[in-house]
C-alpha cells in the first residue's frame, strides 16, 4: 500500500531558505499546480504538474510536506524538491490531514455499506508516514469534525464518539487512555499548544436546561469542581468555539436557526467569553444584528467581532471584554489578522461588494482600501505582507480566478480561469511561527504594472426632488459612524443622547440653509416687507410672563418639527401629537397677550 521513496532523515527538517522556496498551492479542473512566489509567481519546476482532478489537497503545518488525493492514489511529497515521501493506494479518499509533528497522516472516504459487508468498512485511517502502515482504522460517519484533533507535541490525540470524548496519548490509538462523558458532548476545541492541553466541551440544553461550554485541563475530567470554567446559556441550536493562541481564554458564539421575534433573517446569535482561570462573560455588542465573524489577534489579548445589521461595526476589545477601538460602520461581514497580529483586514465578501479595509492595528490607522469583487476566498501569506483572495467554484462558477495583493492596496499578480475551466482552491504554504519577523507597516502603495483596486467612492441615490437641495442626516439611508478609540484617554465615544443631539443641530443647520436657498431664489421684484420691531411686553406678573415664554418656546420646537417633516423625516407617534396642540396652543397665547 506505502512505498519509500526518500530517506527518512530526509523528510522531517526543511533545508531551504523560506525566502526562496515558497509555494501557493492550485486545484482546479485542470489539475493540482504548485506557484513558486511571490512577488514574481511562477510555476514551480520542481513539483510536476499533476493534470487529474484532485479532490483535496494540504501542507503539513510546517509547509515542508504536500498532500493531494487524485481519484487514484494519496500522493506525499517534499514541498521544496517535489521527490515523493509516500503513495497511498487509496482511489476513493476524499480529505487527509497531517498530523502537527509530521508522524501521522488521516484520510477519509464516504462511509458505505454493501450487501457483502452490511456493516460497512472503517472510513477513517491513520497512517505512519515512517513506515507507510495503517496504524488504525476507524467508523467515521460524518464528515464534520471527522479528523482527530491533536495537542501541538502530538502527546495527546482526542475523538468525539457517540457523545463522548475519547482521548489517546503518544499515537497509541489502539488504547483509549481517557475518557469525558458528560450528557451529550455534541461540540470540542482541543486547544493549541503543548501539554497540559485544555478541552472545550458543548453540550446542548434539553427539556428546559440550558445550554453549556465548560473547560477542562487534562487528564482532570473527575468531579463537580474539576471544570476550569463553566459558562450556560439558552438560546444556541449550535456554537463555534475559537481558542487564542496562547490556550488562555476561549470566545463561544451560540446561534438559533430562528429568531423568534423576527427580527433577523439570520437567526440569532450571542457571544460568549471563557476564560481557564474561571472567569466568563458575556460580550456586550452595541448594535442589535448577526455576529459575522469574530478574530483572535495572535497576540492573544484582544479579539475583534464584527456584527450588526448593515453597515456592520466591527469592534476590537481586550481580555475585559472592554471596547478598545470602534471602527464604525461599513459593508463588512469578516476579519483578518495579519499572521504576526500587525495589520486587520476587514472585508465584505460574499453577497457583499468585496471592500476591504486594512488597519494598521498599532496606531489604528487605515492603511488601504482596496476592492475584490466576487471573492470568495481569503487567506494572508505567513510573512505578513501578501494576500490572496480567489473566486472559486461552486461558490461561484463564472470569473473563477485569484489575485496575490500586498495589503498596501497593490495587485502583483493575476491569474483568471479560462471561460470553461473551474478554480477550486488556492493554499498558501504554511511556515513555523517566527519565521518570518513583523515589518514596519508601509503606508505607500508597492509597485506593481497591474495597479491597485482602490474603490471610488460611490455617491448614494438621491430622489430627483432632493438633488438641489442640501444634504441633511435625515436624508440618510443609513446612520454612519466614524471610527472612534476607546481606550482610557483616548477620543471619548459619544453617547447615544450626544449623537442625537448631533443630528438635531446637522438637521436645523441644513433646514436654515435650505430656507436662506429659497430666499436667494425668489424673485428681486417683489420686495420682502421690512421685520417688524418686537419689544419684550410684559404683564407686570412674573406667572403669567412665564407661561407666555413657555408657550413661545413649545410653539417654536412645533416649527422645527414642521420644518424636519417638511425635508422628509420620518415623525414619531409623540412628535406628531405634539404638532396637532398647535392650534390649542397658538389660542392660550392670544388670550394671555390679549389681557395684557
Amino acid at each position: 500500500e506505502a512505498e519509500k521513496l526518500v530517506l527518512e532523515s530526509e523528510i522531517w527538517t526543511p533545508q531551504y531558505d523560506p525566502n526562496v522556496f515558497r509555494f501557493i498551492s492550485v486545484r482546479g479542473s485542470e489539475g493540482t499546480f504548485l506557484l513558486q512566489g511571490p512577488p514574481n509567481c511562477v510555476e514551480s519546476t520542481t513539483f510536476q504538474r499533476d493534470g487529474r482532478q484532485s479532490k483535496y489537497f494540504e501542507f503539513s503545518r510546517d509547509g515542508t510536506l504536500f498532500a493531494w488525493c487524485n481519484g487514484d492514489k494519496v500522493n506525499v511529497v517534499k514541498a521544496s524538491s517535489g521527490d515523493l515521501v509516500k503513495s497511498f493506494d487509496l482511489p476513493k479518499a476524499t480529505m487527509l490531514q497531517f498530523s502537527p509533528q509530521n508522524k501521522v497522516l488521516a484520510t477519509w472516504k464516504l462511509y458505505a455499506k454493501t450487501q457483502d459487508n452490511p456493516q460497512g468498512e472503517a472510513n477513517l485511517q491513520l497512517w505512519d508516514l515512517q513506515t507507510g502502515a495503517c496504524i488504525k482504522a476507524f467508523y467515521q460517519k460524518k464528515a464534520q469534525g471527522w479528523c482527530p484533533s491533536w495537542a501541538d507535541d502530538e502527546s495527546v490525540a482526542v475523538r468525539c464518539v457517540n457523545n463522548e470524548l475519547h482521548f489517546f496519548e503518544n499515537n497509541n490509538f489502539e488504547t483509549i487512555a481517557n475518557k469525558l462523558h458528560l450528557q451529550k458532548v455534541s461540540e470540542f476545541a482541543l486547544s493549541p499548544g503543548n501539554q497540559p492541553s485544555k478541552v472545550a466541551v458543548y453540550v446542548p440544553g434539553s427539556k428546559g436546561a440550558p445550554s453549556f461550554v465548560r473547560l477542562y485541563q487534562y487528564p482532570n475530567f473527575g468531579g463537580p469542581t474539576a471544570a476550569l470554567a463553566n459558562k450556560s446559556f439558552f438560546k444556541a441550536d449550535k456554537v463555534t468555539m475559537l481558542w487564542n493562541k496562547r490556550a488562555s481564554a476561549v470566545l463561544v458564539t451560540a446561534s438559533t436557526e430562528v429568531d423568534k421575534t423576527g427580527a433577523s433573517y439570520y437567526g440569532e446569535q450571542t457571544l460568549h467569553y471563557l476564560s481557564t482561570n474561571g472567569e466568563s462573560a458575556v460580550v456586550q455588542l452595541p448594535k442589535n444584528g448577526p455576529i459575522y465573524d469574530v478574530s483572535w489577534s495572535p497576540s492573544s489579548s484582544e479579539f475583534c467581532v464584527v456584527y450588526g445589521f448593515m453597515p456592520a461595526k466591527a469592534t476590537v476589545f481586550n481580555l475585559k471584554c472592554e471596547s478598545v477601538f470602534d471602527f464604525g460602520t461599513g459593508p463588512r461581514n469578516a476579519a483578518f489578522y495579519s499572521p504576526q497580529g500587525h495589520i486587520l483586514v476587514l472585508a465584505g465578501f460574499g453577497n457583499l461588494r468585496g471592500q476591504m479595509e486594512v488597519w494598521d492595528v498599532k496606531k489604528y490607522k487605515q492603511v488601504s482600501k482596496p476592492q475584490a469583487a466576487d471573492t470568495t476566498s481569503f487567506s494572508w501569506s505567513p510573512d505578513g505582507e501578501h494576500i490572496v483572495t480567489a473566486t472559486c467554484s461552486p461558490r461561484l462558477r463564472v470569473s473563477n480566478g485569484f489575485k496575490i495583493w500586498h495589503y498596501t492596496g497593490t495587485v502583483l499578480y493575476k491569474q483568471d480561469m479560462p471561460a470553461d475551466k473551474e478554480l477550486w482552491e488556492v493554499v498558501w504554504q504554511p511556515f513555523p511561527a517566527g519565521t518570518f519577523p513583523e515589518k514596519a507597516v508601509k503606508y505607500q502603495a508597492a509597485p506593481s504594472e497591474l495597479g491597485s483596486t482602490e474603490a471610488k467612492p460611490a455617491q448614494a441615490y438621491r430622489p430627483p426632488a432632493l438633488r438641489n437641495k442640501p444634504e441633511t442626516s435625515s436624508y440618510k439611508l443609513h446612520e454612519e459612524e466614524p471610527p472612534q478609540n476607546m481606550k482610557p484617554g483616548g477620543d471619548k465615544p459619544m453617547s447615544k443622547a450626544a449623537l442625537k443631539n448631533q443630528r438635531k443641530r446637522e438637521a436645523k443647520k441644513a433646514a436654515k440653509q435650505e430656507a436662506k436657498t429659497d430666499e436667494e431664489a425668489s424673485p428681486a421684484s417683489e420686495p420682502a416687507p421690512a421685520p417688524a420691531s418686537h419689544t419684550a411686553v410684559t404683564s407686570g406678573d412674573p406667572e403669567t410672563d412665564k407661561k407666555i415664554k413657555n408657550l413661545k418656546k413649545k410653539l417654536k420646537a412645533i416649527e422645527e418639527l414642521k420644518e424636519q417633516q417638511a425635508s422628509g423625516k420620518q415623525m414619531q407617534k409623540n412628535q406628531l401629537e405634539k404638532m396637532q396642540k398647535e392650534a390649542q396652543l397658538l389660542k392660550e397665547l392670544e388670550e394671555l397677550e390679549l389681557g395684557l
